[in-house]
């Protein structure tokens, strides 16, 4: 926590609003909106009722086909199946780890000739790291094909100046615990059309009718974010550009420190690229002694927590069914990456250890 976020809580209590309605939600949904382009805001019980509601506005059906993103957290992926639709897998490009523009053109051009048009595509900004957005949306807006941009992991992270979350029909934010900033759980749609989020806050809210009984003439959801966490994210904003600089700090250690390493490499940004480096990951090379499961082991006998990167979706049990665009991009960095621990709470002896541990395998 950041210091302000139990004076909003504390006024929260004291104003009795609990319930998810409330003051702190507006203000924290303005906060919001002035980090992203003024863009409109819907504060939501986390970031996929975001990506559900989304798929919602842009009217995806049963059966229809959805291109999404095969190198994420399964939540990406899990409300195109809420609403039975068919998610597309499209395999990383090398550069920045995330969606591979030239995948997603051969996949949307397959589908026009089978006569299956994808309905919408889901990009992930991966780890806080802009994805070559320029390209992803000039292919997208070439088909006329609504963009719903996951920017769960990249809030704070933008691309030629412009916000992460900013570029696509409908955007993405997290506020889980893990995330860069936190309201313990919760998350936010951004949109430009302000019709698109009122009708969000809508469905997200039961979607009752105006009326002095309930009346529902369509399916509802309970998705609204409550008024106490609104008031814990609004004191978590006031420190977002210091977390973000914390991250880049971390980042930078560990790219000194363990620079005489060669087997060890790091996602870099790329030209117009800047990164909230949600967490720091490394990749350790295909010739070395050392494989990844032996580094993470090595660092968890010494209670240090590293994680693998995330596993693709199309080698997920539950959509190995799904049909998916590989180039093998994204199963090697599974096979072969590592996320070190990034969080912003982090004492210089504490990363003086994960450093020290990380190199004492690698002198044996």
């Amino acid at each position: 926590m950041g210091g302000a976020e139990q004076q909003y809580v504390k006024e929260a209590f004291d104003t009795n609003w609990i319930a998810p309605v409330g003051p702190h939600i507006t203000a924290f949904e303005q906060k919001l909106s002035e980090i992203s382009l003024n863009y409109n805001i819907a504060a939501l019980s986390s970031g996929t009722a975001a990506i559900h509601l989304a798929l919602i506005l842009l009217d995806i059906n049963h059966g229809d086909d959805v291109i999404c993103s095969s190198f994420t957290f399964s939540a990406s992926v899990n409300p195109i199946k809420y609403l039975g639709a068919n998610p597309i897998l499209i395999d990383s490009e090398a550069d920045s780890w995330n969606m591979c523009p030239e995948l997603l053109e051969v996949a949307i051009k397959e589908g026009i000739s089978a006569n299956k048009k994808p309905k919408a595509i889901i990009m992930v900004h991966l780890y806080g790291m802009p994805a070559k957005m320029d390209q992803i949306m000039h292919i997208a807006n070439s088909y006329d094909i609504s963009v719903i941009e996951d920017a769960a992991e990249a809030l704070g992270s933008t691309y030629n100046n412009q916000p992460l979350g900013t570029f696509g029909d409908l955007g993405i934010y997290s506020f889980n615990g893990n995330k860069i900033i936190t309201t313990s759980g919760g998350g936010a749609l951004v949109c430009e059309d302000k019709e698109m989020i009122e009708k969000a806050r809508f469905l997200a809210t039961q979607a009752r009718d105006k009326a002095p009984h309930y009346e529902h003439s369509v399916i509802g959801y309970n998705y609204r974010i409550s008024n106490v966490s609104a008031a814990i994210g609004l004191g978590q904003l006031e420190v977002l550009d210091k977390r973000v600089m914390q991250k880049r700090k971390i980042n930078e250690y560990y790219k000194k420190e363990l620079s005489s390493i060669k087997e060890i490499s790091f996602l870099e940004e790329n030209e117009g690229s800047f990164s909230n480096y949600w967490l720091t990951t490394i990749l350790l090379d295909e010739s070395s002694t050392i494989d990844r499961e032996q580094l993470r082991l090595h660092l968890e006998k010494d209670n240090i927590e590293a994680r693998p990167l995330w596993k693709p979706m199309y080698l997920q049990p539950i959509f190995k069914d799904c049909k998916s665009y590989i180039n093998g991009v994204s199963e090697n960095l599974f096979k072969s990456g590592l996320c070190l621990p990034s969080g912003t709470n982090l004492t210089e002896q504490e990363l003086e250890r994960i450093v020290k541990k990380i190199k004492e395998l690698y002198e044996a």
